[in-house]
């Protein structure tokens, strides 16, 4: 099936996800198959707790990266699925312990893990998951995988403390929010990808202009994320509108709004930061609205997925670097 081209179509031609997904579906079928072989556990809890999470929807994006990259190169072999099944664990596991340090109670539009086993239990699958992520890679037999995703997993940690030092921070600057999104969702982005490359053993070029590829996705996705907060319905993001803001998290957003707004908007969105008031949810979405908020950031998103794009000029023509190229200009049209 050939997608469009480089040059076509115009950034605000919709993309059509699911195109993009068949091109690797028979792959991802056979790791999402590996994923419930591996979730087996005489552990009952594990067993249920896994497959609720993992099976709770999703669009597999990290994984399909990661297959799209290594078709972008030559063929899928078993240790690219077997590196596809281990990035979903570690995103899967991550997933697990937000959810509890943010305390949310809705992930993808469902009970979330925590809400329905609490937080202990969540906290102790997700380590199971990353251990056996850890136990999965090594049959790669390949040590610049375990350098990349032991150097990743780090990465993602500090990321998430960096995050709570942010939190109800309303002094919180562009550079440091980005730099806590670079390490907390761009770097398993970037992990999948360079992941394809190195199994495939292609050139050191080839392999950082993926890894640059998945980062600047990573950050675009993310960016759009915390837009979405102000914009996407409950329905439409999976998960309560306002819980950044109740969460205390001061997202590109907020952090424009305060710079940009009155010194009463101003006042409005750090009170609200610091007391992590859901409550002033509306007031702090009007704020956003009139400071321009969201298009600042969707504009910096689109910048970074330009960025993707240029990234894969590394890849020979093909429909899997065409698809890559559709996802990174799906990621900022999105609205889920």
């Amino acid at each position: 099936m050939a997608l469009q081209t480089h040059t076509a179509p115009s950034p605000t031609a919709p993309i059509d996800f699911d195109s993009i997904k068949n091109l690797t579906k028979d792959q991802a079928r056979a790791v999402d198959q590996l994923i419930i072989d591996e979730l087996s556990s005489d552990v009952v809890l594990i067993n249920q707790m896994g497959h609720y999470i993992v099976g709770n929807g999703g669009k597999r994006l990290r994984p399909m990266l990661l297959l799209l990259a290594a078709k972008a190169l030559g063929e899928v072999n078993d240790k690219h699925l077997i590196l596809a099944a281990v990035i979903e664990f570690i995103h899967t596991a991550t997933l697990l312990h937000d959810d509890v340090v943010d305390e949310s109670d809705l992930r993808r539009g469902k009970e979330s893990a925590n809400s329905v086993w609490g937080n202990a239990a969540s906290v102790l699958v997700g380590d199971y998951l990353y251990s056996r992520a850890f136990e999965m890679m090594v049959r790669t037999g390949n040590m610049r995988v375990m350098e990349i995703l032991s150097k990743t997993t780090t990465l993602i940690a500090e990321g998430e403390v960096l995050q709570l030092l942010n939190c109800n921070n309303p002094e919180t600057t562009e550079i440091k929010y980005l730099e806590v999104i670079s390490r907390k969702t761009a770097i398993l982005f970037s992990a999948a990808t360079r992941l394809g490359a190195v199994i495939s053993g292609v050139s050191s070029a080839t392999e950082e202009g993926l890894a640059q590829y998945g980062q600047h996705l990573g950050i675009a996705f993310q960016l759009i994320d915390d837009a979405l907060d102000y914009k996407a319905t409950k329905e439409e993001l999976g998960k309560n509108l306002g819980d950044d803001l109740a969460e205390g998290k001061p997202t590109l957003p907020l952090i424009y709004a305060i710079q940009n707004g009155s010194k009463n908007d101003a006042e409005i969105v750090i009170d609200a930061i610091q007391n992590g008031d859901r409550d002033a949810f509306n007031e702090v979405y009007a704020v956003v609205q009139r400071t321009q908020a969201i298009a600042y950031t969707e504009r910096r998103a689109d910048e970074e997925a330009e960025k993707a794009i240029d990234a894969l000029d590394v890849l020979p023509e093909s429909d899997y670097k065409d698809a890559l190229i559709q996802l990174a200009k799906f990621s900022v049209q999105r609205n889920y």
